[in-house]
């Protein structure tokens, strides 16, 4: 008798830990085959000639891609890696290794959503089922209070009633090992040049140490009640944008912490991974709605762009001393707390351009912790066209950057 053989692809859930597409492949299936692939549309320019990913972010994504294939390879498996469209991969992976079905966790932005469906679709040529997985967010879609449809807009009432009226889920173990064919190919990570970088892993330094085992030591930091940053929640964001970090671990981390101790931190830190889920959550319930300029609103903003100003800005010389050290910091290390990020947005939509997409789009190239939903999520209340009305900035740029540089 033949055995069942499934495939998972890996996108932004690099990580062992808190992985329900892992945990079903290994109860339903005899033999799993992960797989990565680093899709070159993700290192081309957008239509503002910004890169989609910077960098420094491949190189975190490399790194990360490269510490999961070694925890693998630990456990007698293996995670193939190859450049190139998913949706012409997965099919000819699937043939020659006579694979029953394939499993991914579901995206819900746009381009992630439609290179899903590009796979969905050449899959069932061959008649075989792309089976989707929820397991991104805090909250599992499953057991909010309310269907997609109705979920609150204001970000508050969502917050108070998923947190009276639903829970947090345990995370799923790590897995002790994991059979894959024992006549898998062998594979090698790309170098940043074949990326289409102009540079070596060798010729830039890694900003940030990669991968699952250097998130949950991170997060444990984090969670000391003595640990000083206003970082904070971007001390992991990081981790979680490319899957190294479950929210739902993190969360039984915090619960089973001294962190409770120290109130506020605790707060700040379950507030941010809410707006994470809201995020999420708001892009189902109103598709594409954080990509689009005048975002929930009936109205376009006023149309205005300084082009001088603009490169100013992205240049860091401005001539405001906090704006420019903030878009430094931005490129150069690719994290900035979130204080900074208000203020450079919000510098942005009051005297550079009424085209808050353009910043957005900056954004995505320089974080490391670029995640489709929370980043243009966030610049869309910047720009006081999101979904949470209450939290759409209104205030005044002189009086913003005063609370921010105080902060």
């Amino acid at each position: 008798m033949s055995k069942k053989v499934v495939l998972v692809w890996f996108r932004n859930d690099l990580r062992l830990h808190d992985n329900e597409v892992l945990t079903e492949a290994l109860h339903k299936f005899d033999l799993v085959i992960p797989v990565f692939c680093f899709d070159p549309r993700y290192y081309n320019k957008n239509k503002f000639d910004q890169y989609n990913t910077g960098l420094n972010r491949a190189l975190f994504q490399r790194e990360t891609v490269s510490h999961l294939k070694d925890k693998l390879q630990a456990l007698q498996s293996d995670l193939m890696t190859f450049v190139g469209y998913p949706e012409e991969i997965i099919p000819k992976l699937c043939a020659k290794y006579e694979v029953s079905e394939v499993y991914h966790h579901r995206e819900v932005a746009t381009r992630e959503t439609q290179i899903s469906e590009m796979v969905e679709a050449a899959l069932w040529e061959q008649k075989i089922n792309l089976r989707h997985f929820i397991g991104h967010t805090l909250y599992h879609k499953e057991d909010l209070p309310f269907p997609i449809k109705d979920i609150p807009d204001k970000f508050n009432i969502f917050r108070k009633k998923i947190e009276r009226e639903s829970s947090v889920r345990k995370p799923f173990d790590e897995p002790r090992a994991i059979p894959s064919p024992t006549h898998l190919e062998a594979t090698k990570l790309p170098s940043l040049e074949e990326l289409g970088y102009s540079t070596t892993v060798e010729g830039i330094d890694q900003l940030i140490p990669a991968g699952e085992t250097h998130a949950m030591e991170k997060l444990q930091q984090l969670l000391d009640p003595t640990f000083q940053s206003l970082a904070n929640y971007t001390e992991i964001s990081p981790y979680i944008a490319v899957g190294a970090l479950s929210p739902i671990y993190i969360y039984d981390q915090m619960r089973n912490s001294n962190l409770i101790q120290n109130k506020r931190r605790y707060d700040r830190l379950m507030t941010t991974l809410l707006w994470r889920d809201y995020f999420r959550f708001m892009l189902k319930k109103y598709p594409n709605v954080f990509f689009k300029l005048k975002g929930s609103q009936s109205e376009k903003p006023s149309p205005f762009l300084d082009e001088y100003k603009l490169e100013q800005w992205k240049s860091g010389t401005t001539g405001d001393q906090a704006v420019d050290e903030g878009i430094a910091k931005l490129k150069e290390e690719g994290n900035i707390t979130y204080a900074v990020r208000r203020m450079l947005a919000r510098y942005f939509t009051q005297n550079v351009s009424s085209n808050w997409l353009i910043g957005a789009a900056f954004f995505e190239e320089y974080l490391l912790d670029y995640a489709p939903a929370t980043t243009y999520g966030f610049w869309s209340h910047m720009a006081s066209v999101g979904t949470s009305a209450k939290e759409n900035v209104s205030q005044d740029w002189t009086e913003f950057r005063k609370k921010v540089v105080n902060y």
